[in-house]
């Protein structure tokens, strides 16, 4: 009988470990002989797994330092916010009973002013008006070094102010010189160098301002209708559970408008701005992992290559296909751990080496350290490419058979491995694109990214293979035969070898992201400083009481350098719910994350165009109803008839939708999310906003005449506001090419590696063409003709690859139009042309040096 159970499986373990041993044995003495032949394996799975855990380390640290300060970037443990108002009686109260020390900072927008009539100058400047309390945690740091307290006290009977250093520029002021805030005059005291809150002012239009708030009143920069925000700042008691007093909070004043933080997400917007680009660059790092994979598989099969008579010589001997995949196996494995440690090393040292020297530039605080999360993520990418393009190459060792002995080296492998492999490699590949979902933080992204590498690599692929299909068919043309430097090149390109395939896959892949980026980077730097300063207007006016925006409409049409005006009714509100259900299960979309402006009209506003439903009847005086932008109510999954509550300076109103409308936020005019019938609003305090569009020599003398007739308003200037987008997009963008330069520089070592792999065949095809009289300079046109061919065939799959990933980032995610960059992709097309002929005439200036006659007694 035949045994079953663990008696069956004995000898087939004791097989298995016998086949082990010797495939260790065969790997040991393979490895003996050096690491020549892997320095490309090597370096490229080095460089993208360090590209990997370099960011990753960085935003960790950064994420640990929001962590550890956040009571420092806040300005305490926990904050409650209102927009436009103040604290009532019984939230000051409910402060009190559960705070040790709690402060009231109010924040705004103004016109900080110098001197008087024509000669006056002026800047916009972000205004945080504090109480003796400010700050709870931290110290603010002035020059010349004072306590705020003291700074702020003034002398001579003006109320003292300090200022960042870029307003004092701005304005020529020195300590000891007076300025206007409104129709209040202080006395600049000091410069402020840093505040410990000063992380979290976000998208700053304006250098900061601090001034104690008793010293506000009579300003007239308060009123009814001011747009400001107060931010109440607790420092709760030791044995406080964060949790529940937050639960307390959010439900005894979620429904007035109140808005909550804690010291755990001190400053969400600056860590989500970390998470969204780390995450980025994290899929950029993995389209260089792709490209270094494309290498790591072609010093395989190079390396497999010329390890065919050894494992002829093994299967001769007795030696199972099952040992010399094992053994082989085995060799790769040990060396994908090199290239990876050697990749994480790097990728921890280097961003612990710069944070220390970057700290004084950076915005918020970084923990230099061991990080292990990213290390691990980072060390499984790097696995994960390496298993997924060596597997393939390592089943090729199937093929080889004991007769290899006695054929010619070259013996063609066929294109698929067995099913098994297949089926491995696509399980492989679904846990790397499985891990990256996982562990980017958006699943949608990741899952893009990765479509859009295994396109541009099939893409890639198809390319490399009709070139070589088109390069036999063109050699053989008469047409060329004039032309023997074009022939040679033509028919080495459609040649059995693998330069072709392995040339156009890492230098295309790593083009492919660079034209992305660039055609981004263009398409951006277009939107904010070419298209916006043709259509926008010149100043965005703020804070104009209702009865000043007569006299304010007045004064502009009597003004013959305006050319437009528009003006809008304007208040702030926050959704809270949403058919009655709280707004935040209805995502975390840009409408429903803090307050919102809103209007309202009795009648269609001029130019608006509705999508669906009907406007409210002029005269409308029934229960409240509102008109919402059609594309964000599409994005949150707002219809028709669906019920929006909004908390009005702490008042909540419930309307319905009854129309969607179309709304342009591209054109810098004004915008709002949602339109409410007048009488939804009646008696709520509110001022009107207003964009003037004028010529360019006239802007200086709107913006004197209205900040001299109406002080409390505040002025932003359109370009000021472009401008300052801009170097935000550019910093971006330059931490975005850093990442595709990584990528670029993986599949530049691929490409030396390609050249190098093929230096032998070079040297014999350049002493053949030699000995049958062909110049040196016929010989070395030809190598120059293959290589910007081939760069030329990468770079035109990139630009089309890129340019699909560019529309797909511009259009579906950032909801932009994207137009195709002349530039950036002839930028493209001739980068990859230098850069294989520069990688490949360094191979074949030695390849034709050598003696044909060395060259040929060396085949024989």
């Amino acid at each position: 009988m035949t045994g079953t159970g663990p008696q069956a499986s004995t000898p087939q373990r004791a097989r298995f470990a016998t086949e082990l041993a010797s495939a260790l044995r065969i790997a040991r003495r393979e490895l003996r002989g050096g690491l020549a032949a892997f320095r490309v394996f090597l370096f490229c799975l080095m460089l993208g797994v360090a590209a990997i855990a370099a960011v990753g380390v960085v935003r960790a640290a950064i994420q640990e330092g929001l962590t550890r300060e956040g009571a420092s970037l806040l300005g305490g443990d926990a904050e409650l916010t209102f927009t436009y108002r103040v604290a009532t009686g019984p939230e000051r109260d409910w402060l009190e009973a559960n705070a040790q020390r709690h402060s009231e900072v109010v924040e705004f927008r103004s016109m900080a002013v110098t001197g008087a009539g024509d000669g006056a100058e002026r800047a916009l400047t972000q205004v945080k008006a504090v109480d003796g309390a400010y700050p709870l945690v931290g110290q603010v740091e002035l020059s010349p070094p004072m306590p705020l307290a003291q700074a702020l006290a003034g002398r001579n009977g003006l109320p003292g102010a300090v200022v960042q250093p870029l307003l004092a520029d701005r304005l020529g002021l020195q300590p000891g010189d007076r300025f206007r805030l409104g129709t209040q005059e202080f006395l600049l005291t000091a410069l402020l160098e840093r505040a410990p809150d000063g992380a979290t002012d976000g998208f700053a239009l304006g250098p900061r301002t601090l001034v104690a708030t008793p010293d506000l009143d009579g300003s007239g920069l308060l009123g009814p209708g001011t747009l400001y925000s107060t931010h109440y700042r607790m420092l709760l008691p030791p044995d406080a559970e964060l949790e529940r007093v937050k639960a307390e909070a959010l439900a005894r004043f979620a429904d007035q408008g109140a808005r909550w933080r804690d010291a755990r997400r001190g400053a969400p917007g600056i860590q989500r701005f970390v998470d969204r680009l780390g995450t980025f660059l994290v899929l950029v790092g993995l389209a260089g992992l792709a490209v270094g994979g494309v290498g790591v598989s072609a010093a395989v099969r190079a390396y497999l290559a010329t390890r065919r008579g050894t494992i002829a010589v093994l299967k001769t001997l007795g030696a199972s296909r099952r040992v010399i995949l094992m053994a082989y196996g085995a060799q790769i494995g040990v060396l994908s751990a090199l290239g990876i440690g050697a990749g994480l090393l790097l990728g921890l040292v280097l961003p612990n080496i710069a944070l220390p020297l970057l700290a004084a530039r950076l915005p918020v605080p970084a923990v230099p350290g061991l990080h292990p999360a990213p290390l691990l993520q980072a060390a499984l990418y790097g696995a994960l490419t390496a298993a997924v393009f060596t597997l393939w190459p390592l089943a090729s060792t199937d093929q080889i058979r004991p007769a290899a002995l006695f054929r010619e080296a070259f013996t063609r492998i066929r294109a698929f491995p067995r099913p098994a492999f297949i089926l491995v490699t696509a399980v492989l590949l679904a846990l790397l694109v499985g891990a990256a979902a996982l562990f980017a933080g958006s699943a949608r992204l990741a899952l893009a990214a990765a479509v859009g590498i295994a396109g541009a690599l099939v893409a890639l692929a198809l390319a490399a293979l009709a070139l070589r299909w088109l390069a036999r068919r063109l050699a053989r043309l008469r047409a060329f035969r004039g032309r023997p430097s074009l022939r040679l090149a033509l028919a080495s390109i459609g040649g059995p070898g693998q330069e072709a395939m392995s040339v156009v896959l890492a230098l295309g892949l790593g083009l492919s992201v660079m034209a992305t980026v660039g055609q981004i980077d263009s398409n951006l730097r277009q939107t904010i400083a070419g298209d916006l300063p043709e259509v926008a207007p010149s100043y965005f006016f703020v804070d104009i009481q209702q009865d000043q925006i007569d006299e304010f409409r007045d004064r502009l049409a009597a003004n013959p350098g305006v050319t437009r005006v528009e003006a809008a009714p304007m208040l702030r509100g926050v959704i809270t719910r949403i058919n009655d259900r709280p707004a935040e299960e209805f995502g975390n979309h840009w409408v429903l994350r803090g307050d919102r402006g809103l209007t309202y009209a009795a009648t269609q506003p001029k130019g608006t165009r509705l999508t669906a439903g009907t406007w409210w009847p002029e005269d409308y005086a029934g229960p409240p109803q509102i008109s919402f932008a059609a594309e964000e109510a599409e994005e949150i999954g707002l219809t028709l008839g669906d019920t929006i509550t909004i908390n009005i300076l702490g008042r909540d109103i419930t309307a319905t939708i009854t129309s969607l409308r179309e709304v342009d936020f591209s054109n810098a005019g004004i915008g709002f999310v949602m339109a409410m019938n007048p009488a939804a609003l009646a008696g709520a305090p509110h001022s009107f906003i207003s964009t003037v569009y004028g010529d360019a020599e006239a802007e200086a003398a709107i913006l004197r005449e209205l900040s001299t007739a109406f002080p409390n308003i505040t002025a932003i200037r359109v370009r000021d506001a472009i401008d300052t987008a801009a170097r935000l997009m550019e910093g971006l963008a330059a931490a975005i090419a850093a990442g595709a330069g990584v990528t670029l520089l993986t599949g530049f070592a691929v490409l030396i590696g390609a050249a190098a792999a093929g230096e032998g065949a070079r040297s014999f095809e350049a002493a053949v063409l030699k000995t049958l009289g062909a110049s040196r300079v016929l010989v070395l046109g030809s190598f120059a003709l293959r290589s910007v061919l081939l760069g030329a065939a990468a770079g035109a799959v990139a630009i089309a690859a890129g340019g699909a990933s560019a529309w797909w980032v511009l259009e579906r995610l950032m909801g932009l139009n994207y137009d195709f960059m002349a530039l950036p992709a002839l930028a493209v097309v001739g980068g990859g042309i230098a850069v294989t002929l520069l990688s490949s005439l360094f191979f074949s200036l030695r390849s034709i040096s050598r003696r044909p006659a060395r060259v040929l007694r060396g085949r024989e």
